[in-house]
């Protein structure tokens, strides 16, 4: 496993706040799937979030690139949105409901 130190992810990044902020969002990626852009040695996201920033591979605009790109994936199965959408009625949403015509006596 290559050794990776702050000082190595701080050639290309500006400041310590934004490196964290770089490598946290890095690693969220490659933990929802996103595929590494090193070779992973078996180490854990936020290390390869660091290897990757530290060879130059990440930048933040490479990071809002993926970002845009990367599908989504939701915790919450189809089943629970169905059963969700079947709840809603329009009468929740302040749809009014047609009047019967009023008699003129």
């Amino acid at each position: 496993m290559a050794r990776v130190t702050v000082e190595d992810c701080l050639k290309d990044v500006d400041n310590r706040f934004q490196l964290v902020v770089m490598a946290a969002k890095r690693a969220r990626q490659i933990e929802a799937g996103a595929q590494p852009l090193v070779d992973p040695e078996r180490d854990k996201p936020t290390v390869i979030a660091l290897r990757e920033i530290a060879e130059g591979k990440v930048t933040q605009a490479v990071l809002d690139e993926i970002h845009v790109h990367q599908p989504v994936r939701s915790r919450i199965s189809d089943f629970e949105i169905r059963d969700e959408l079947n709840e809603f009625r329009p009468e929740d949403e302040g749809v009014a409901k047609p009047r019967a015509a009023a008699s003129e006596d």
